[in-house]
């Protein structure tokens, strides 16, 4: 017989070696846990500790027991079947099971277990492996009228998941944030970084983990989608307080070679009187990989450089990769301290770029003071206060995940929280020097990343209209995952030439939509590539080429006065961007995110997925193919619509908008304060 029993505030199922465990965690949320080991781990992973419970009730009826906290509620059978339900009663989510003798909740047609089955099929299936963990393997009915946002960012022009299967893994470009929001009204967070998969099927959702001690998953029910994610935000964290200058234009490039050349450009913005609030430094700055410091035959004077642009308004950013050269003095003394990643096969040599390279082990803590100690002393000394956290997947030669080992596990097992503690790092040392507006640019996420002051992007896509679609689904589904500072190269990273004219117009769609994203940040590296001055092989910046110029006046007269007036547009929107950015540190909503978000009410909203809400009074609608001149818009009803040019629409209706090669269509809401801003 199995052993069903309420403790305190949760309820617990046995039998045999399985322990399943119900429990409050949060207002309308329930961690759900499940082992095969003797205890349940208490590793909290993306989530914050566990919050007091109030209201919570437990009840018996018949052969189960039923959890309520707030809107949720949990009913669990004592053959350990698991139903989730609203404060209506409706049922959200429910276990698939497919057993001779299961028995459903909620499921029971005339009498009878429509569930019935001889497929032998188990909704939580624990799977032995060699060394003691499972790999695990979570069944969840399907429902066909569902729809699914979320998970991260995948190279993919989908908004909508469901019919989607997501590798869980971490990769360039690709980043997995295992929290999903259903048009059923409920989320869930999948707490667990192992590498694995979900597939959001027509017939099944089936989530799965390579390697894991416990099932891990958190689920919370609201009335809306707003209701959800900030629910979420409680139970994983805010992003911090923006720093006001973040919501400017950044120039970016690969790459920047010497001090003169950066700080040229940055006089050169500043006598053009053109509007510039960031200037980044990207990779091979620094004599070697993993000397974290400037080379200092092209960057002789930091500090000097730095003053200068403070003087101009300018906040310098400084690239960091988590590579380590194995020629290095660092590599000798990390290797022997233990602080660098593992294979478990051949050598211990996980990039080669340039290089024989090993990435430091962020889930050390040890690494991580240690890393930052190194930053510290060679760029935050020079006054240097905001870094981007390139190769932060981290970027394998090869994705062979199950041959690296980090300090808290195998990659199989935990590999997806790297990029969190890598984040972590510079955010714990950055607060550590007094330091209270955190941001730093990172390539890639997990659940909680948000908290530590991650401003994400999508990594090294294409220069293509086709990338730019696939970016759009990306940043809407990062909004709706939790990670509400999300930006993308302008322009694609890889294959424009700047005089390329179907690369202009790209490069112009493309600053369009970015002048409406949460940063908006031109980076790429353009062709014709340039070589180096000395013969390839020196070390520092000699050891690669560089990209063509990406400065807005690169691409000729006429694409440089529409990109001004763009810039001067993005400044108007900086108050009304920054209101925005206090309510996602407050709650967690996202600052781009899907028409449902605002109109959950209207079916419209669920299906539009190529225009989106910027705040809750700009609905943007980006040109995505080439050539495109005009284009159709839903105005969603309940409010009236002014386009920039004054002209109103009443809400409810399509639109046919003008999309000139100078603009994209943009709506604002009326009424709202916005309006008088941008005049």
């Amino acid at each position: 017989m199995s052993q069903l029993e309420a403790q305190e505030n949760r309820i617990l199922w046995r039998y045999d070696n399985q322990m399943l465990v119900v429990e409050p965690w949060g207002p309308n949320s329930l961690r759900v846990r499940a082992t095969c080991q003797p205890t349940l781990a208490e590793e909290p992973w993306a989530l914050l500790p566990r919050p007091a419970a109030e209201g919570v009730t437990i009840e018996r009826q018949d052969d189960q027991l039923i959890l309520r906290n707030g809107k949720a509620k949990a009913v669990l059978n004592d053959k350990g079947r698991l139903s989730f339900f609203n404060q209506r009663d409706e049922l959200v989510l429910e276990e698939f099971w497919r057993q001779r003798s299961s028995v459903g909740i909620g499921t029971v047609e005339k009498g009878k277990d429509k569930y019935i089955s001889a497929l032998k099929l188990d909704a939580r299936a624990f799977r032995p492996i060699p060394g003691g963990k499972h790999q695990l393997t979570v069944r969840f009915e399907a429902r066909n009228d569902e729809r699914i946002y979320g998970m991260g960012q995948y190279q993919q022009p989908c908004l909508d998941l469901k019919g989607c299967v997501l590798e869980l893994a971490q990769r360039n470009s690709q980043a997995s944030v295992p929290f999903m929001v259903s048009s059923l009204g409920y989320g869930l967070l999948w707490n667990n970084p192992a590498v694995g998969q979900v597939s959001f099927a027509k017939n099944l959702t089936e989530w799965r983990a390579e390697v894991t001690g416990q099932m891990d998953y958190w689920l919370t029910v609201g009335d809306s989608p707003a209701e959800i994610t900030r629910q979420y935000g409680r139970a994983t964290g805010t992003a911090p307080p923006m720093p006001a200058f973040a919501t400017g234009f950044w120039q970016c490039k690969l790459r920047y070679r010497s001090q003169e050349e950066l700080l040229s450009v940055a006089r050169e913005y500043k006598r053009r009187n053109l509007p510039i609030s960031v200037i980044v430094i990207d990779f091979f700055h620094w004599p070697k990989q993993g000397t974290f410091r400037f080379d200092e035959e092209y960057w002789p004077d930091p500090k000097g450089m730095v003053e200068e642009l403070k003087g101009m308004g300018i906040e310098l950013m400084v690239s960091v990769w988590p590579t380590i050269d194995a020629t290095t003095d660092n590599y000798k003394e990390m290797k022997a301290q233990g602080y660098l990643v593992n294979s478990d096969r051949g050598v211990s040599l996980t990039l080669d770029f340039l290089g024989n390279t090993t990435f430091f082990d962020a889930t050390h803590p040890g690494a991580r003071q240690y890393v930052w100690g190194k930053v510290k002393q060679n760029y935050y000394d020079a006054g240097i206060r905001h870094f981007w956290l390139d190769e932060a997947e981290p970027e394998f030669r090869a994705y062979d995940f199950d041959n690296y080992r980090y300090h808290r596990g195998t990659v199989l097992e935990v590999g997806n929280i790297y990029p969190r503690d890598f984040a972590q790092a510079f955010y714990d040392g950055l607060q550590e020097q007094g330091e209270r507006e955190v941001i730093n640019l990172v390539r890639c996420s997990w659940a909680g990343s948000q908290r530590y002051g991650v401003l994400a992007w999508s990594g090294d896509v294409h220069s293509s209209f086709v990338s730019l679609r696939n970016q759009l689904a990306a940043g809407l589904n990062m909004g709706m995952a939790g990670i509400p500072w999300w930006t993308t190269d302008i322009g694609g990273f890889q294959g424009g030439h700047v005089e390329d004219p179907a690369f202009q117009e790209l490069l112009l769609r493309w600053f369009q939509w970015g002048i409406f994203c949460p940063v908006m940040r031109l980076h790429g590296y353009r062709e014709p590539h340039v070589a180096p001055e000395k013969a390839y092989g020196a070390d520092g910046a000699q050891q690669c080429n560089s990209g063509a110029p990406n400065e807005v006046w690169s691409y000729g007269e006429q694409n440089l006065a529409i990109m001004t007036a763009g810039l001067q547009l993005r400044e108007k929107l900086r108050p009304y961007i920054g209101r925005q950015m206090d309510v996602a540190h407050q709650h967690n909503d996202p600052i781009m995110r899907p028409l449902f978000f605002d109109f959950p009410q209207e079916a419209e909203s669920w299906q539009v997925e190529d225009q989106y809400m910027f705040g809750p009074d700009i609905l943007v609608a980006p040109i995505l193919e080439e050539g495109v001149r005009q284009r159709r818009v839903w105005l969603p009803a309940g409010a009236s619509w002014q386009d920039l040019h004054g002209e109103t629409y009443p809400g409810g209706n399509w639109v046919e908008a003008d999309a000139p090669i100078e603009a994209i269509p943009v709506f604002l809401r009326q009424g709202a304060a916005v309006i008088d801003e941008l005049r």
